[in-house]
């Protein structure tokens, strides 16, 4: 076995899309268990955008800030290597909150660890549909969305992880569905592949206009992943007592500082809407309730999820970054 673990830190404090810039490969000593703790080989890393939160020094995210010089943290799967834990046992297979490293030391207790006990499932399952993403779309579109069969139900960055599982879902439940992604391979995409009634190419300009053309009824539903432009878009065209589920703000996390508008939101009078966010920790402890009905879907081939894999420990900058360029359809992970 190895000495030595490579491990991601924070040098700087990102501008933009500067990942590249901003994270630096270190090496230490394969990290020692203490009291409680396990150590775990990671195997995949999950790239999440909500993760670049926690590369900022804002006081108002839902994330305090990663110190300069610290690890770089996101989940990951793995396999135990060291235990002092009573719950865990070496070889177990796991996912966790841990570090962008080849191992990661983690307390269980607080890093919302959880054992996987399907040794034949592929372990990236338990980061796509099976996982917090899965997870989150059901919620954004089942419980604070209310999804209805009839409805009309649009959601951004359609072609992402959460998206393009949120659009399946959607569709499962008998609504119409219209996705808004980037580019037009991608929303020919969702339309072939993956049951969405229609896609917006938002890159081609005039998202209002086609949301009106689209929806002439209005959009009861929205699923916002992205804020921003496309938010006042959304806006816009809602239906009387529309439901708008914030999930994510891509366009607030890469941006120098606060990001204007909802300049529509004389529409959320107008309109009686309701607008809710929803936070995937918030229910991690309900994943015996999520997984069965998301494996249903998955079996009569209403659900599924493309991978963009990255290979080995140094790909994590560049796949970190897909996630805010659009070069990536479903969900990216960094493969060990």
């Amino acid at each position: 076995m190895t000495t030595h673990n490579r491990h991601w830190i924070l040098a700087q404090r990102p501008i933009g899309n500067g990942y590249a810039e901003a994270f630096a490969l270190r090496e230490e000593p394969v990290p020692v268990a203490g009291e409680g703790q396990i150590v775990i080989a990671n195997k995949v890393l999950s790239m999440d955008s909500g993760t670049r939160m926690y590369m900022t020094d804002r006081e108002d995210s839902y994330q305090p800030g990663t110190p300069l010089g610290d690890k770089l943290i996101g989940t990951v799967l793995g396999v135990v290597t060291e235990t002092r834990h009573p719950g865990y046992a070496v070889g177990d297979r796991v996912r966790c909150y841990g570090q962008w490293a080849d191992y990661s030391l983690v307390d269980p207790a607080t890093a919302y660890c959880t054992r996987l006990d399907d040794a034949h499932a592929d372990l990236k399952d338990f980061v796509g549909i099976y996982g917090a993403n899965g997870w989150t779309a059901y919620v954004g579109v089942v419980e604070t969305g209310a999804a209805k069969a009839g409805e009309t139900f649009v959601v951004s960055a359609a072609a992402g992880c959460t998206g393009i599982m949120a659009g399946q879902i959607a569709k499962a439940l008998g609504c119409r569905v219209i996705g808004i992604a980037g580019g037009a391979a991608k929303c020919a995409l969702l339309t072939s592949d993956y049951g969405f009634d229609a896609a917006i190419d938002y890159k081609a300009g005039d998202v209002a206009g086609e949301l009106a053309r689209l929806c002439p009824d209005g959009i009861d539903l929205y699923f916002d992943n992205v804020g921003g432009e496309i938010l006042d878009a959304a806006l816009g065209q809602m239906a009387l007592y529309g439901r708008v589920a914030i999930c994510g703000l891509l366009t607030n996390y890469t941006a120098p500082g606060p990001v204007p508008g909802p300049y529509r939101f004389d529409q959320v009078l107008m309109k009686r809407l309701r607008i809710e966010g929803f936070f995937s920790p918030d229910f991690y402890a309900r994943e015996a309730t999520f997984n069965p009905q998301l494996a249903r879907w998955a079996a009569a081939g209403q659900l599924k999820l493309p991978f963009e894999v990255s290979h080995g420990l140094e790909a994590t900058p560049e796949a970190f970054t897909k996630l805010f360029t659009g070069a990536n359809i479903g969900k990216v992970v960094v493969e060990l």
